[in-house]
């Protein structure tokens, strides 16, 4: 038999074996909004492309004179499809649709106010890209993140100019392919989860002090399941990030990120823990998981925001596990809320770079 065709035969029958294990386990949605009256947000569109497959997700326009960042508030929109996201990456234009350097965008987040959080009770964030993110894609075949058409999102951005020429009327893009719902594939839903050293709510950048140091967070998972596929941010200067089993004292995974100038940050390549033989690495809300990252400053001085430490990838619940739906009551689930909406209706602010912390 040629290799080609006895990989592709392991593969199905790996994700045959999974499918039918626990095909049926999803996160539910709450069976309420949790906010009703979105009336004093912009419009994210979230449309068709002319490409078979493709959904375009793109934030209102701002303008971006040169030297500065701009915080863009969340704006809400809906899908249009069901199906199943399985590759995404972000783009900038001007005015004039002429695309932008991908560097102009810090970040940009999409959550869904409606889903909850794995490790914790505040909206589930289900998109991500950033600056040095570029494009994330998995087999199609195997794995997607389910959407619903009318399932309703929020999404800001961050866009910083460090040119001395301003742009005008900037849109964020983010570029999605999914495969319809109507398809028997991909095989696996999987569901985008994260955990970051400055949870539980609020900025997730924190001032670097000199020299060697390092921060954590520990959280239990809502409902057991594998993670599928791990990967971690840090700013300059960061050594490496790892998920540990606090319960256990077993470092689970661990992130280093590539070769970069000096005081400039790098990605951290992606660890995708599913092979021929697994699918995935096991967690269980009876246990209790620790993300931390570990910096060193050479500068000699604090560096205001300057640290930052985030895991995230992708999970798949195990059968039967009955995700808990969002509360709006909760405080966490409110605080979080108000961060993401940041300064909705109010005109957005071009702020000097020099006076501005950069919060992913």
């Amino acid at each position: 038999m040629p290799l080609r065709w006895f990989v592709a035969l392991a593969v199905l029958r790996l994700a045959a074996a999974g499918y039918a294990a626990g095909a049926v386990a999803s996160p539910r949605a709450s069976n309420h909004s949790a906010v009703d009256d979105w009336s004093g947000l912009e419009h994210t569109a979230i449309t068709k492309s002319t490409k078979h497959g493709e959904l375009v997700l793109e934030l209102p326009p701002v303008d971006l004179p040169a030297g500065t960042v701009v915080e863009q508030p969340a704006s809400v929109g809906e899908f249009p499809v069901d199906g199943a996201i399985y590759a995404l990456h972000a783009e900038l234009v001007d005015e004039h649709g002429q695309h932008l350097p991908a560097a102009l965008l810090h970040h940009m987040n999409v959550m869904d106010p409606n889903e909850r959080e794995l490790f914790l009770p505040i909206s589930r964030r289900i998109l991500a890209s950033g600056m040095e993110t570029g494009e994330i894609r998995f087999p199609w075949l195997l794995f997607g993140a389910r959407v619903r058409a009318g399932q309703k999102i929020l999404a800001n951005a961050m866009v910083h100019n460090p040119t001395g020429v301003g742009y005008h009327g900037v849109r964020v893009r983010l570029i999605l392919s999914y495969v319809p719902a109507n398809r028997p594939w991909p095989l696996f839903s999987v569901y985008p989860w994260q955990l970051d050293v400055a949870f539980p709510v609020g900025d997730k950048s924190f001032d670097l002090p000199p020299g060697r140091s390092e921060r954590s967070y520990e959280g239990s998972p809502a409902v057991p399941g594998k993670v599928i596929v791990i990967g971690g941010h840090m700013h300059a200067y960061g050594q490496a990030i790892e998920l540990w089993d606090a319960t256990t004292g077993k470092l689970l995974w661990r992130g280093e990120p590539a070769p970069a100038p000096p005081g400039e940050a790098s990605a951290v390549p992606v660890g995708k823990l599913y092979s021929l033989t697994s699918l995935g690495l096991h967690v269980t809300p009876d246990h209790r998981y620790r993300v931390r990252v570990i910096y060193d400053n050479p500068t000699g001085h604090t560096i205001s925001n300057g640290g930052m430490g985030v895991v995230g990838g992708l999970f798949r619940p195990d059968r039967k596990a009955q995700w808990p739906a969002t509360d709006p009551s909760d405080s966490l689930y409110q605080k979080d809320l108000r961060h993401f909406l940041g300064a909705v209706g109010k005109p957005v602010v071009s702020v000097p770079m020099s006076e501005m912390h950069m919060e992913h």
